[in-house]
């Protein structure tokens, strides 16, 4: 089965879905959201979860640089209880500290503009912390070969 990775901005939602074998992820889709009205983005998640048979959520937590969680991470917390309730899937959060900085400089080098940046970014973060998840998975699979 596949896994959903999502990046919860303020303002937007990066999209990030697992390849079947859960190796790679690749991202789909920056959705533009409202805080104030979640139906939305609810709703487009979940064709995502629909359209890649997903069964289990990644979402990004940040955490401060000292491992606290503030108000951002609070609202991912809240965020992803959410989607736990709505779906019935396995939600987990992900330490995503510096995903957004990783994502900005895989865009910088791969020459992409500063204005196209601008309209990936979020989805590229939602893609750093769903690999980062994917590569953990699997390397616990792989020490337990050993």
């Amino acid at each position: 089965m596949k896994s959903l990775g999502l990046d919860v901005g303020t303002k937007t939602i990066g999209v990030a879905v697992s390849d079947a074998f859960g190796w790679t992820a690749q991202g789909v889709e920056t959705i533009k959201w409202q805080e104030s009205d979640e139906e939305s983005a609810l709703a487009r998640i979940e064709h995502w979860i629909a359209q890649h048979e997903v069964s289990t959520i990644v979402v990004g937590l940040p955490k401060n640089m000292n491992g606290t969680i503030g108000e951002r991470g609070q609202a991912c917390e809240a965020f992803a209880e959410k989607l736990k309730e709505r779906t019935g899937l396995n939600v987990t959060l992900w330490d995503e500290r510096l995903s957004t900085v990783a994502a900005e400089r895989v865009l910088v080098s791969a020459d992409v503009s500063r204005k196209k940046r601008k309209g990936v970014i979020d989805k590229m973060a939602a893609v750093m912390i769903l690999q980062g998840y994917l590569d953990r998975q699997q390397s616990s699979v792989n020490s337990l070969d050993s």
